[in-house]
């Protein structure tokens, strides 16, 4: 009886075969990608918080997969973005959506942006952004003199920016634009002026 044959596999085939695969998967992912609606719509490229003014270099066009239940806003229309304001806090790498901005002018008629330069004793521990609600106090004075007002709250305000200390300019108290009524503004400026100011966190729920 004849001894059978055994087959001898070739590497050099088995890898082209496993090649062949591989490649036509990849042309597969080509060609589902090549025909897939894609639309240019406008992403956030640098974190912007809530009340920014928005820039250029905050944002950028990206191609995503187009999704009817998603409010994004167009490619074409990332000029007309420039110079509003974030509605929301906007993180880096989200898609950007048409409620996330705002053209609502700050200060608005009423109302007025006073800049108060506080001391890391005079501010909350927990670091202020734009959009959060304070409360401004009256403080004793440099030589311990208690304020010279019944109420040592001079108002409610909301915070618009804040600037951290600059050692190259020498500034070394953090700057925070508080949004206020516009009555109050005149006393808020001159208690902040004295170095009388300190900045009171109120609630962030809600």
């Amino acid at each position: 009886m004849p001894t059978p044959l055994k087959l001898r596999r070739r590497p050099v085939l088995t890898l082209a075969g496993v090649a062949l695969v591989v490649l036509g998967a990849l042309v597969g992912v080509w060609v589902y990608l090549a025909t897939s609606e894609a639309t240019d719509v406008v992403a956030v490229r640098s974190t912007v918080m809530r009340g920014e003014v928005i820039g250029a270099e905050d944002l950028a066009v990206v191609q995503v997969g187009s999704d009817p239940s998603l409010a994004v806003v167009p490619g074409s229309d990332l000029e007309d973005l420039v110079g509003r304001r974030a509605a929301l806090d906007l993180a880096a790498g989200s898609l950007l959506t048409q409620e996330a901005v705002t053209e609502q002018l700050v200060p608005a008629d009423g109302e007025s942006v006073v800049g108060v330069a506080v001391t890391p004793q005079l501010m909350p521990g927990e670091p202020l952004v734009a959009g959060d609600r304070v409360r401004v106090v009256v403080t004793a004075g440099a030589q311990g003199d208690p304020a010279t007002v019944e109420d040592p709250v001079l108002t409610e305000a909301e915070v618009v920016s804040v600037r951290a200390p600059d050692v190259a300019t020498g500034q070394q108290a953090t700057v925070v634009s508080v949004l206020i009524d516009a009555a109050q503004a005149p006393a808020v400026a001159q208690y902040a002026a004295a170095g009388r100011v300190a900045l009171v966190l109120e609630s962030r729920e809600g």
